[in-house]
């Protein structure tokens, strides 16, 4: 981490805090683990973020604001302690935030988690809100990826499942009954804290913006799919729908979006050949 951002963390904690230690939460970049201790012997843990090969400025601002509206809204969500978005101080875009205490997904995953992430889901859905230029319009998960279209343009290989289904879902009108609420943007379980059976907060949102609620109902249908089996989607879907008191609109559209928004090969032949499987089914109901 860069030397001259210690103070500027510091300054943000007060109460005479010094830096304990700091590791990397990726690969030796940002975002960054900072262990304090405060004068008065208090322990204090927070996330660091700046720029890396996988984070800009834009994103940066985003995550900012996006932790602003969690707040706003007592959103299951880290607390902005600083930001420094023209890098004046720190000499580069940079964040800082508390820690959601919790752990990551278990090996094995009840139904009353997956539900339960899916009313974290729709509490972030409840917020109407208009596209900003830090808060854009989103019509895809993850959206700094666009496999689909590196396929189509040959920069990628394909399978005729895949071509298949990105020609199917083209041809279907973009939903648009409900494109004005907040979302995440990359809800996954990695960027999701939890407590046994509970959710204690979402995280990273960088990706964050405007959009459907199917933008973040498939992207964490595909990926409980893909990790937990194909029965996990319908329990993330249930505990949304219960939270809403309404029926999710689209949700094969969605749940096909997100799935061709992955590169061919994926993380390996057994997560590709589930990923295909929670495809193939999104695309039979279209």
């Amino acid at each position: 981490m860069p030397e001259h951002a210690y103070g500027w963390i510091v300054a943000q904690i007060g109460s005479g805090a010094k830096v304990m230690a700091a590791r990397s939460l990726h690969g030796g970049e940002s975002p960054w683990w900072i262990d304090l201790m405060t004068s008065g012997g208090s322990a204090v843990t927070v996330v660091f973020r700046s720029l890396s090969s996988r984070i800009n400025p834009e994103m940066i601002a985003t995550n900012a604001a996006a932790l602003a509206i969690a707040e706003q809204y007592d959103l299951p969500a880290p607390r902005l302690l600083g930001a420094d978005l023209t890098g004046q101080s720190v000499g580069a875009p940079a964040t800082l935030e508390t820690v959601v205490p919790g752990t990551g997904w278990p090996v094995e995953c009840s139904a009353e988690l997956l539900r339960a992430a899916g009313a974290a889901m729709a509490r972030v859905h409840a917020i109407r809100m208009k596209p900003s230029p830090v808060l854009p319009f989103r019509p895809r998960p993850i959206v700094i990826d666009d496999f689909a279209t590196e396929r189509r343009l040959g920069r990628m290989p394909t399978t005729p499942l895949l071509t298949h289904a990105d020609e199917r879902l083209r041809a279907e009108p973009v939903p648009t009954a409900v494109s004005d609420v907040f979302v995440h943007g990359d809800l996954w379980p990695g960027n999701t804290v939890v407590a046994g059976k509970s959710v204690r907060g979402l995280i990273d949102w960088k990706l964050a913006g405007v959009g459907s609620p199917g933008v973040d109902l498939g992207e964490l249908r595909k990926q409980v799919a893909i990790v937990y089996g194909q029965d996990a989607p319908r329990f993330v879907l249930e505990g949304w729908e219960r939270a809403t008191d309404t029926r999710a609109l689209d949700i094969s559209y969605w749940d096909a979006t997100a799935a061709l928004n992955t590169s061919t090969e994926y993380n390996g032949p057994e997560s590709a050949a589930r990923r295909d499987e929670f495809l193939s089914r999104a695309i039979a109901q279209l």
